[in-house]
């Protein structure tokens, strides 16, 4: 899954993927988490739109005030879910990264980890959204990444971007396709797991 991550002066960022940008601002959040408005790509008829929105969706259907804001979906089941797969069809974005936390599991701790794209590229998260609420899309982790975690977001090249937003092409098959890009990681300082903590230090190596 993906639950955390880095994005940093995403305006100055995506000024070759999108027209205009709603009330960003070119700030730096090392620690975006769920329920934040965070920076994504949407694509409008007159051009692509970097705007706010919230990460964790509540589908239309649900009826109970207490379900949980859902984060991630995973690709692999992505058409067949009642919850994604029209939005997989018909509203998907691209929320903008520097990197991403991932947290290696044992019996007695969790220890976190930094991954970024192993070019130095900004990241492009694969997403759908619904109204103001978006979710990333997660699928089975590479073989590097596997010894920390067995899921890993979905990560387009900037040149996959105006591809997956197109609609009249058929999004899940399109990422299945995709060139998945190298990572590194390293651990880090279990400051990152509390999210009120949010400065340059959270990416240092320990």
């Amino acid at each position: 899954m993906c639950g955390r991550y880095v994005v940093k002066n995403p305006v100055s960022k995506t000024t070759k993927l999108v027209k205009s940008a709603i009330q960003i601002e070119d700030t730096e959040n090392y620690n975006a988490h769920p329920y934040q408005k965070l920076p994504v790509i949407k694509k409008y008829n007159n051009g692509n739109t970097l705007e706010n929105l919230q990460w964790g969706l509540v589908p239309k259907w649900a009826k109970d005030k207490n379900f949980k804001p859902l984060i991630n979906a995973r690709l692999e089941t992505i058409n067949e879910k009642v919850s994604f797969k029209k939005l997989i069809k018909n509203n998907r974005c691209v929320a903008v990264a520097d990197g991403f936390y991932e947290w290696k599991r044992k019996p007695d701790e969790k220890t976190p980890y930094y991954f970024t794209r192993k070019d130095t590229n900004t990241i492009y998260f694969a997403g759908i959204f619904e109204g103001d609420q978006f979710c990333l899309i997660t699928e089975e982790a590479k073989e590097n990444v596997k010894t920390i975690h067995h899921r890993q977001p979905v990560i387009l090249n900037q040149n996959d971007v105006k591809q997956y937003l197109n609609i009249e092409l058929q999004g899940s098959y399109f990422l299945i396709e995709r060139k998945v890009p190298d990572l590194n990681y390293y651990e880090i300082s279990k400051d990152v797991n509390k999210p009120a903590n949010n400065s340059a230090s959270l990416v240092q190596p320990v």
